[in-house]
């Protein structure tokens, strides 16, 4: 058996490994854990992340008095008991599925409920259907840098007004651009996608600078705004780490816009020493597991699943937190508004922190923390 090198962790941290958490061994960070009976949060990462991402955030809020919980999920790091072949199960990563490991590891723990469940980037997704499908279980959730617009819809009144055939002619219109491009979810989606990365040829350590550069406050092009419809041409606009050269794969995108050396000395929120980490834990990895994700985004045939909460809402304390900076907030046109409005009946707060892009926990931690913390009192003194 391999010994895993050490994670480098704050003290009040602790790596463990829970077994038979809906057929996996999950890994978890854990704090707060001296003392039992606290109330619990949970913690879900995003791409291309770990359990690891909320280092800076969880010895605050276990100070604040919670056990505080991040797991590596389904697909990442060092849990294992998923299907790491392109060609092998990936129903088992739909979102449904995703919020049953949520359910299975806050029951192993021994919770019936827990405060809050937090999610960043697709972790974010995750935590909206866990609020959304068990409020009973995940009492309130707070959705980072990417925004939930509700469950997708039924076919509606086709009795009276026969359903239209959906045709998205997006990627058409997207290629055929003067200067064509490509969604990097659907890029994300192919065969190729796992080996382009894993094989970069700046190596894995130096795409994921790069890529985390790209997408963080550090690039100072990222300067986001709200987006006026799902065009080609106004969703060309996002950067090429969301909208992509037709012709180029990510490792080459985000190559164009690798930091010189002495930014990378001097980046305080993520130095090379903790890079270093991710970079060994995907070298060993891989990207499959996380790109199985969003696989099951785009090929749609999980999508008559969700319609099952068609009309839904979340109901539960919300809120929403992504850097100032972070085109995330408005990929997807009128979504952000639509959480608002319509999709989250309590939602409490919506804070878009600066100098933070894409990556606002790690970016900017003691401002995110501080956040956390004020959403999770309220979510003890309120019903």
């Amino acid at each position: 058996m391999t010994t895993l090198p050490e994670i480098p962790l704050p003290s009040s941290i602790r790596s463990r490994t829970i077994d038979n958490i809906n057929g996996l061994c999950m890994h978890v960070l854990e704090a707060g854990f001296e003392t039992r009976g606290r109330p619990c949060v949970l913690l879900l990462h995003g791409f291309p992340e770990l359990a690891f991402s909320w280092r800076k955030v969880m010895p605050v809020l276990a100070a604040a008095g919670y056990h505080v919980i991040a797991p590596d999920q389904r697909g990442y790091g060092r849990t294992t008991g998923w299907d790491p072949d392109y060609d092998g199960d990936l129903a088992s990563f739909r979102l449904t599925n995703l919020v049953r490991d949520a359910l299975g590891l806050v029951s192993a723990f021994g919770y019936r409920e827990i405060d809050a469940v937090i999610g960043h980037d697709f972790g974010s997704s995750v935590a909206a259907w866990c609020a959304l499908i068990r409020p009973d279980v995940f009492r309130s959730v707070v959705m980072m840098s990417a925004p939930f617009g509700g469950p997708p819809p039924l076919p509606f009144n086709t009795v009276h007004e026969p359903a239209k055939p959906v045709d998205d002619p997006i990627h058409r219109e997207l290629a055929a651009l003067p200067r064509p491009r490509k969604h990097y979810q659907w890029y994300y989606s192919t065969r190729e996608a796992n080996d382009d990365m894993h094989d970069a040829p700046q190596g894995v350590h130096d795409f994921l600078r790069a890529y985390y550069h790209h997408k963080s406050a550090d690039w100072k092009a990222n300067q986001p705004y709200p987006l006026k419809s799902w065009s080609a041409e106004e969703i060309a606009k996002l950067p090429t780490y969301y909208v992509m050269d037709l012709a180029k794969d990510m490792a080459a995108t985000v190559a164009e816009e690798m930091p010189p050396p002495e930014e990378i000395a001097a980046n305080k929120w993520l130095p090379d020493s903790e890079l270093a980490f991710y970079s060994a834990e995907y070298a060993r990895t891989g990207f499959q597991g996380g790109l199985q994700w969003y696989r099951c985004g785009t090929s749609g045939a999980f999508l008559p699943e969700l319609q099952t909460w068609s009309g839904r809402t979340i109901d539960v304390r919300s809120a929403f937190i992504s850097g100032k900076q972070d085109w995330g907030t408005y990929q997807r046109p009128g979504v952000y508004e639509a959480m608002q409005s319509k999709a989250c009946t309590r939602m409490i707060g919506c804070h878009l922190v600066d100098g933070a892009g894409h990556w606002v926990q790690q970016e900017k931690a003691n401002e995110v923390s501080w956040l956390l913390v004020q959403f999770l009192r309220g979510a003890k003194t309120s019903a």
